[in-house]
């Protein structure tokens, strides 16, 4: 679908800018009034990590007059096996100042606006209305689907994108041109059902994948070349190498951008989507415990049961001593509950607890009514009771 050019060109490009972009302007398609567009342009992106990094980078070196940043957590060692914006030197320090360092490396004519700030319903419709385009880095449902309502609320187009091992996900929504996220999908999953990044892992050049077609499409909305992903949901299999596209189309009753809309404003989104079912919300209360509780447990030598939830691949790298793996799917489809011993308690973990207490609630509903399991998890465990040991 062709639309028109999101944003008025600027008034002119001065003579460090033509030099620098002279590669985009002997393109018919971009030439000079695409890059005059692309200088006028306000690009908002959430999020600094494994997305935001390859796209921010790329926006910068494309142009983008101003780049605002979303971003309120710190540089962890683990981010750099994909978040290219960042470096080791970086490790600690405020992701939004990272990259926002790294941004004017690439492109000091790049007027670079942080907001080192939780995106949420309180902060969402003042900030993105600064903007002309929104690219979604995001790794969690409730931002997702807060980021979109926002955008139809606000008439804004937004850029998204999704990694998950060796698969990747790109499409353009715009509520007036065609569906909103909404549309594609009108509820979150079952919480626990889809493990996240930090829980499945994800191939750091995915995010590279993914991330460069999120700006190839921002640029071309901006300017209004091509067809942008208005209406198709682009999937990528990295293993196979293959792209494939899915035809979209907007829901009619949708709740957001349908004709008769039932979300007019912002809602709880942590609720909508939960972070833990019902189920394991009741089946925590009173039956979570600390790191420092389950050692003196292990040093008086009760008789425990310590069940990791965790995936093997995930064992593998830690593990707490005298503990079993059990797979969370494999109490998903009732194999493991069978197998638990009668005379010893209970104590599952996972990797920070969410698993776990989806497990939890089943082994409780099993008969196993003094099952506990460790709050924090297993990264809990290591900062508090070995430290030597890694944590992913």
């Amino acid at each position: 679908m062709k639309l028109p050019p999101l944003v008025e060109p600027a008034a002119q490009l001065s003579v460090d800018e033509v030099r620098r972009y002279s590669r985009h302007l002997i393109i018919p398609d971009v030439a000079m009034d695409g890059q005059k567009r692309l200088k006028n342009a306000k690009v908002l992106c959430v999020g600094a990590g494994g997305l935001g990094s390859p796209a921010l980078m790329y926006l910068a070196a494309a142009g983008v007059g101003t780049l605002g940043i979303v971003e309120f957590d710190t540089v962890d060692e683990s981010n750099l096996q994909r978040q290219i914006i960042h470096g080791q030197s970086d490790v600690g320090r405020s992701k939004a100042e990272s990259a926002r360092d790294s941004v004017r490396e690439i492109n000091p004519l790049v007027n670079v606006q942080l907001h080192e700030e939780r995106l949420d319903s309180s902060n969402v419709m003042e900030l993105f209305a600064q903007y002309d385009l929104i690219i979604d880095g995001t790794d969690n449902f409730a931002t997702r689907y807060l980021v979109n309502d926002a955008c139809v609320l606000l008439n804004k187009p937004y850029v998204w994108g999704s990694i998950y091992r060796f698969d990747g996900q790109a499409s353009v929504f715009w509520a007036e041109y065609g569906p909103c996220y909404r549309c594609l999908y009108p509820e979150p999953p079952p919480p626990g059902m889809v493990p996240s990044c930090a829980e499945g892992g994800v191939l750091g050049v995915l995010c590279a994948s993914i991330g460069s077609i999120q700006v190839t499409e921002g640029i071309k909305v901006l300017t209004g070349i091509g067809e942008p992903l208005v209406g198709r949901l682009m999937i990528y299999d990295a293993l196979e190498m293959t792209y494939r596209t899915v035809k979209v189309r907007k829901d009619p009753e949708c709740a957001v951008c349908g004709k008769n809309p039932t979300v007019t404003e912002l809602i709880d989104y942590e609720a909508f989507c939960g972070a833990v079912s019902e189920e394991a919300q009741e089946a925590v209360k009173d039956s979570t415990i600390t790191p420092k509780t389950l050692k003196s447990w292990i040093d008086e030598g009760q008789s425990l049961e310590i069940i990791d939830v965790r995936e093997p691949a995930e064992w593998e790298i830690v593990s707490i001593d005298g503990a079993k793996l059990v797979p969370k799917n494999e109490f998903l489809m009732g194999d493991a509950l069978t197998k638990l011993p009668q005379d010893k308690k209970i104590v599952l973990h996972c990797k920070s607890g969410v698993r776990s207490a989806e497990v939890l609630a089943l082994v409780k509903a099993a008969g196993f009514t003094d099952a506990v399991h460790l709050g924090g998890g297993i990264v809990s465990w290591v900062n508090q009771i070995e430290p030597q040991k890694p944590i992913y």
